[in-house]
């Protein structure tokens, strides 16, 4: 019976240095910081650079469709020496010197005002789709910086929970040597320091995924930005 106790006593402090070391991340939000962030990102993030070459592409195409409209007329010219026969058998409207002609292409003259329509309809769409990749950067910013916060906080908790379980163990040990404490609950005491050293190696890994998805997407060391 007083192993149990001992046990429970042993589980119920390791549960209040969890939970005193548990503590809301919502005062560890900066927001200027993440501002900043957010103005990196649509300044670096591949995918809004993507988007916004599309969207000029497209404008551009819109000056090209009103500059073509000069396809519609084509210019020739003919020239013939003022020394051959001014009068031929085979086409007697040959003269010499230089002959101009201008034709019209009618099909394309027709073509032309839907050309142009298309052209600014895709540059609309072109448009929608940047402001999209826009609203989703900046939401895809907010969700990495909470992400990264929330991968600070847990591992100072598991870096503080590794300890406070070293410490016990520590002391449990001590306790064991002098035949105060039994063996499982020496054995329990290295098995907590097991798990929390676990916990803390993956604390330390989602760290440094959350870190390096955050620099990711604003194109920059966190260290770099003031």
């Amino acid at each position: 019976m007083k192993k149990i106790s001992a046990l429970s006593f042993l589980i119920a402090v390791l549960f209040s240095m969890q939970a005193s070391a548990q503590s809301s991340i919502m005062s560890d939000v900066n927001y200027p910081l993440l501002d900043k962030y957010i103005a990196l990102a649509k300044q670096n993030f591949p995918r809004m650079k993507i988007s916004e070459s599309q969207m000029q592409s497209v404008k551009t195409s819109i000056a090209m469709s009103k500059i073509s409209f000069l396809d519609l007329f084509t210019a020739s010219y003919f020239y013939r020496p003022d020394d051959n026969q001014a009068l031929n058998v085979n086409n007697p409207y040959t003269v010499n010197g230089f002959q101009f002609g201008i034709t019209f292409n009618l099909g394309t003259y027709l073509q032309k005002p839907y050309i142009l329509k298309k052209a600014k309809a895709d540059y609309r769409v072109a448009s929608y789709q940047y402001e999209d990749t826009q609203l989703t950067t900046v939401s895809e910013t907010k969700r990495r910086y909470y992400a990264y916060l929330q991968s600070v906080s847990q591992l100072k908790i598991r870096t503080q929970t590794a300890q406070d379980n070293k410490n016990i163990s520590e002391t449990s040990r001590h306790k064991f040597e002098r035949g105060e404490l039994s063996l499982d609950l020496y054995n329990a005491s290295r098995m907590l320091v097991s798990t929390a050293s676990t916990d803390q190696i993956q604390a330390e890994v989602n760290y440094m995924n959350a870190k390096d998805a955050l620099e990711e997407i604003i194109g920059k060391k966190l260290s770099e930005v003031k």
